[in-house]
């Protein structure tokens, strides 16, 4: 678990599905991600991978929990999503955050990732980590330069358009 000022990062538990599930029908989440809304049992397959990469490679997301409300307001942290995106992409720890579109421009996303990149750098020093954000998608790609990640190229990824991004160990 990770604390921050506003924010309680932590494994995700079974009661977080229903919460999970509904950021995942946000249009605002989910534009840029597939532009399109999951079915229950698609959200369900994606939030049981929560517990898997946790067990299989000892990090993956966590869960946002916002303290001031106590709810889960989404989830950010580092995994291998097998994206095969090539050799300068995918054998690295790959960030990924969502946060509810009530959450969206509060800061949330900036003072999570940072916290769980200290967590990260301090648990398995990793020389680069990865990033993918659709070219649409500017305060993603705002986000990540606020976190130290630098465009390295663009890709196509399930038939969509994606800018690569890299974030070099800091030194």
């Amino acid at each position: 678990m990770i604390e921050t000022a506003r924010l309680t990062l932590r494994r995700h538990l079974a009661e977080d599905f229903e919460a999970c599930h509904a950021i995942r029908q946000e249009p605002v989440v989910t534009k840029y991600i597939s532009g399109a809304t999951p079915t229950e049992d698609e959200s369900w397959v994606r939030f049981l991978g929560f517990f898997g990469r946790w067990d299989v490679m000892g990090y993956g997301l966590f869960a946002v929990i916002e303290k001031s409300s106590n709810r889960y307001i989404g989830e950010v942290g580092y995994s291998d999503f097998r994206r095969g995106l090539g050799p300068d992409f995918d054998p690295f720890h790959e960030a990924a955050w969502i946060l509810s579109g009530t959450c969206h421009g509060k800061g949330y996303g900036l003072e999570a990732m940072t916290a769980v990149q200290k967590w990260l750098d301090e648990k398995f020093t990793p020389e680069k980590t990865v990033c993918i954000i659709s070219p649409e998608n500017i305060a993603s790609i705002r986000l990540a330069e606020k976190l130290g990640f630098r465009p390295t190229g663009q890709s196509t990824y399930k038939q969509e358009p994606v800018r690569l991004f890299e974030r070099l160990k800091p030194t």
